[in-house]
């Protein structure tokens, strides 16, 4: 670097010592450019001469110069930014989606930003805090109860999807894994092993989600001549919502095969029947689950499941939002993505 260049890198250290990110209206001054011809050549595609550009990149890459995305922003009508709520954050099945969200997001240049809706808060106040931020598009990964109206007031204006639940009356797309073939699948099994007795346990009962996989699974048990001993509200997807449903079950002594809502009601299905109700499982009682989140394939549980095709359903979310079908104006779709069977030790033929 010059003697020049040497003065002025000088001229971003603070007093203690330190050198201080300078600003881009510091390197055009240290160039001798424009700010505008700063932007320009961090900026894909923008009308530079060739020469100058590669003179900046240097002389910024030199200096240490990385541009201020902030500031990128606000001066753009995109942030790059897709906003993700979410209201379950205790269940298993929520970090392991967002986590491949947030990959697939990143690999088509998007960051993400969570809401995460705390159990108990007023769910109304929690979104209006999303209308607040400068997001590009948002994501809902939820099971809790939203209506259409209260959706459609927190997305208005912004590219919107929702993940593993349908809306019926909101104007939004929708993107899940397909309910009815898993439940459907779970019954045939079950009565594969010749159980013949089964009850089914929902975590909250008035939910899309819920409904789909309760109603699928009652019909194919009643198609298949199979008995319903029992339908039990766990009132929430939790491990002690389980373990309630599943000692309740296990108290009237005629059901042989439980199908869980989702994986972590399972979870603690199994624990309560092994350890307070003495019941042995599979041998007793079988049981199965939803999701197949990574705690099902513990030995301790090794829990036959339905697999929610997580790849795919991110691959589908991402590509709605790269050739922007899910923009305000495009007419909304439901997307039902089919899954598969995970059969483990946690279900087998009556001992």
């Amino acid at each position: 670097m010059s003697n020049s260049g040497t003065q002025m890198a000088r001229g971003v250290v603070s007093s203690d010592g330190k050198r201080k990110p300078i600003t881009a209206r510091e390197l055009a001054r240290m160039i001798g450019v424009s700010q505008s011809a700063v932007s320009r050549a961090f900026t894909p595609g923008a009308s530079i001469a060739p020469e100058l550009r590669e003179k900046i990149l240097k002389f910024a890459d030199e200096q240490d110069y990385h541009p201020n995305a902030i500031a990128s922003m606000l001066s753009k009508s995109r942030t790059n930014i897709v906003g993700i709520v979410v209201s379950d954050m205790s269940n298993p099945f929520y970090p392991a989606l967002i986590q491949k969200l947030s990959q697939g997001l990143q690999r088509i240049g998007l960051q993400s930003l969570l809401f995460n809706i705390t159990k108990g808060s007023n769910i109304e106040e929690q979104l209006s805090a999303l209308r607040r931020y400068n997001v590009d598009a948002v994501i809902v990964i939820s099971a809790t109860m939203l209506s259409g109206a209260t959706l459609h007031w927190a997305t208005e204006g912004r590219a919107a999807i929702l993940i593993n639940r349908v809306v019926e009356d909101a104007d939004i797309n929708c993107v899940c894994c397909d309910n009815v073939e898993g439940a459907r699948a779970i019954a045939d099994h079950f009565h594969a092993l010749g159980r013949r007795r089964v009850a089914y346990v929902s975590g909250l009962s008035h939910t899309t989600t819920n409904l789909e996989r309760q109603n699928a699974f009652i019909t194919r048990v009643a198609e298949l001549g199979m008995t319903l001993t029992g339908r039990v509200d766990g009132g929430e997807y939790s491990y002690e919502a389980g373990r309630r449903a599943a000692l309740e079950i296990a108290s009237k002594g005629n059901t042989d095969a439980i199908f869980f809502a989702n994986d972590i009601l399972a979870v603690g299905g199994i624990d309560a029947l092994r350890e307070d109700s003495g019941k042995r499982v599979p041998e007793d009682i079988s049981v199965a689950g939803f999701d197949d989140i990574p705690m099902a394939a513990w030995p301790h549980y090794a829990l036959t499941t339905f697999r929610q095709p997580l790849d795919e359903i991110v691959t589908v979310v991402v590509g709605m939002l790269e050739d922007g079908s899910c923009q305000p104006g495009q007419p909304s779709s439901v997307k039902r993505i089919s899954g598969g069977l995970i059969v483990r030790q946690s279900t087998g033929p009556l001992a």
